[in-house]
């Protein structure tokens, strides 16, 4: 089957499933959400609603690039602040587990309110191949997952869950936003996890950590993104590390910066990227994110790691 033909089979699923009801589309503007968002809305129009969750988890001004973007399609977006629901749901909370679960359960709860406003009883949202398999394998929950783990998402939450790309992996699904005719910048993004850089906080996720690791993923993926790799961002550690400054001893954070290579994101190998560049980013790094003193680059491929940290 060729992408048109799947465009229009899913796009005639969409509509069946929906029927002449309403539906919300759990959008956040990587290119899983986007295509899904797109699909919906050819099948329905305007009984779509696009609701951007702003956790406060995600990249630099991404809600607005967002808006700015679908405005562009012709799609309106509505932003629901709830960082202070997110993060209240994460304090305190140190192992993996704890924390995925935390931001899906705060995740839905944000999005039923929403479902109950709009009097939609369908939620679409962009599960892929790739988050299936992990969840079904245990190797992580995944927040967009809810009856491969034991949740009937129309009894817990009150509406049903439209997937429309789940049995796709991530190159595919950049193949069918460009038959869409997405712009570029969405279907050619790097995928970005569903609780955003809570993945890339080790140890309890803070407004004040975040906004230190958002700093320093903006730069590496700045520095990292003429090189095209699969994924590249910074990961901030819970432990200090030891510098030095005006000739005293101080002790700061460690960032580790993260660059992978991969097709379907069920394996990994790290990128080889030029000495130069690494040095540049570490330099940046720690001139730029005032709390850094050092910065390390992994090596590890997957398995045995996975790509993001937790």
């Amino acid at each position: 089957m060729d992408h048109l033909e799947l465009i229009e089979d899913k796009i005639d699923e969409i509509t069946e499933a929906i029927g002449d009801g309403l539906a919300i589309s759990a959008l956040s503007g990587g290119v899983d959400s986007s295509v899904c968002s797109v699909l919906a809305h050819r099948a329905i129009g305007d009984r779509l609603k696009c609701v951007f969750i702003d956790d406060g988890l995600m990249r630099e001004d991404e809600p607005l690039q967002v808006v700015e973007i679908f405005a562009g399609l012709g799609i309106d977006v509505e932003v629901i602040d709830a960082q202070d629901r997110f993060f209240e749901s994460l304090a305190g909370k140190l192992d993996p587990e704890d924390k995925r679960k935390a931001f899906r359960d705060t995740f839905y709860s944000v999005f039923g309110e929403e479902v109950l406003k709009s009097e939609a009883r369908f939620l679409v949202q962009g599960t892929i191949a790739a988050d299936v398999i992990e969840t079904k394998g245990g190797v992580k929950t995944q927040h967009n997952i809810l009856e491969q783990i034991g949740i009937d998402p129309q009894k817990g939450f009150g509406f049903q869950v439209i997937e429309p790309i789940k049995e796709l992996f991530k190159h595919e699904v950049r193949r069918v936003g460009a038959a869409l005719g997405l712009p570029e910048i969405l279907y050619e993004r790097m995928p970005f996890p569903g609780p955003g850089l809570a993945t890339r906080v080790i140890g309890e996720v803070t407004p004040d950590r975040v906004v230190r690791v958002r700093k320093a993923t903006t730069i590496v993926e700045e520095a990292i993104a003429p090189f095209k790799p699969f994924q590249a961002f910074a990961v901030l550690l819970a432990d200090k590390g030891t510098g030095i400054e005006e000739g005293k001893r101080r002790f700061g954070d460690i960032i580790i910066i993260r660059s992978v290579e991969s097709r379907d994101a069920m394996t990994a190998e790290p990128s080889q990227l030029p000495w130069d560049v690494l040095l540049s980013c570490a330099r940046r790094i720690t001139e730029e994110v005032s709390s850094v003193v050092r910065v390390a680059y992994e090596l590890t491929s997957k398995p045995p790691a996975t790509i993001e940290y937790i």
